[in-house]
């Protein structure tokens, strides 16, 4: 498996533990019946709108899947529904970060209504991320050329992500140290 398609996968381990996380955080906190932390939920929308958005799909939509298209015809129309869903990306995060604030500011009128775009969400990128390393992952591996492997794990490695153990930056250590200290334990991240 070439190193950017490693990374890849690793992104997406990093991100399905963060909205696992979150979810059971979520959970926990109507089941005891307290209200959930909306400080370190906050924390970790931020990080789904700062890495995955900005920097996890631009690898795939800007460098992936352009190559992939020179190079077959195959699963176009999958390539454009991924590249529609990371286009629409930055929308979904503002809608479920407002019925976070919605719940946050109004209170348990609210829950059901964040519960449900938590859900959604979630549910909308498990199935986003299965598409891709069941169809399109593959797919490059069977068609790319060396030389286009050079050039993505130069531009893959290059690029950090905090939740798989890649130097994002000074601003975002303390950040990402709060969310980390909350995910499961042996989870990959």
């Amino acid at each position: 498996m070439h190193s950017s398609i490693r990374i890849l996968r690793s992104e997406h381990a990093a991100l399905v533990t963060l909205l696992r996380t979150a979810t059971a955080l979520v959970v926990d906190a109507r089941e005891q019946g307290t209200l959930p932390d909306f400080g370190l939920l906050r924390a970790m929308l931020f990080y789904i709108a700062e890495f995955p958005e900005r920097h996890h799909h631009r690898k795939e939509s800007a460098l992936l899947f352009p190559r992939l298209r020179a190079r077959t015809p195959l699963a176009r129309a999958l390539l454009d529904h991924l590249d529609e869903d990371h286009a629409r990306g930055a929308a979904r995060i503002r809608e479920l970060e407002h019925a976070l604030t919605a719940f946050e500011m109004l209170g348990p009128a609210r829950q059901a209504a964040f519960e449900a775009a938590l859900e959604r969400h979630v549910d909308f990128y498990l199935v986003h991320m299965a598409l891709e390393e069941r169809e399109i992952f593959p797919l490059a591996e069977g068609v790319l050329e060396a030389r286009d492997w050079e050039e993505l794990d130069a531009e893959f490695l290059a690029d950090g992500d905090p939740l798989t153990g890649v130097d994002p930056g000074a601003d975002y250590v303390a950040l990402f140290a709060r969310i980390r200290s909350h995910l499961p334990q042996g989870e990959p991240t």
